[in-house]
């Protein structure tokens, strides 16, 4: 999957439990419950995983349950918005490049995404 360059910049996630998907089609921020930040080696492995999913066909639903905010030491870089059911992945922020915005079809059942994903629901608080 897609990341931005500014992905090496990154020094802090926000893992987001979306509660309210199908406002994340066009919305300009991540809202959900924040469950999780992840640090040091847990951001090198996560961006690993995102980026070493394989691309596949979009379907239609979009209707994402799982995000991410990834920061630099001072500001948000970029945000992802995960729809495991229509294979989608929204990616947006202040930098992401021009054309790289936007909703990009992702393998759910690749291991590096049900790695991710076991990961997202990991976070989660009992």
């Amino acid at each position: 999957m897609l990341l931005p360059p500014v992905q090496d910049q990154t020094e802090l996630i926000e893992v987001v439990r979306i509660t309210d998907g199908m406002r994340h089609l066009s919305a300009p921020d991540l809202v959900g419950d924040d469950v999780a930040i992840w640090e040091a080696a847990q951001i090198s492995s996560a961006l690993t995983l995102i980026s070493s999913v394989p691309d596949s066909e979009l379907y239609r639903c979009f209707n994402p349950c799982w995000g991410i905010r990834a920061h630099s030491a001072t500001c948000l870089l970029f945000q992802i918005a995960f729809c495991f059911q229509c294979h989608g992945a929204r990616l947006w922020g202040p930098d992401v490049p021009a054309g790289s915005d936007g909703i990009h079809g992702f393998d759910p059942d690749s291991p590096p995404a049900l790695e991710l994903l076991q990961r997202f629901r990991a976070s989660t608080p009992s």
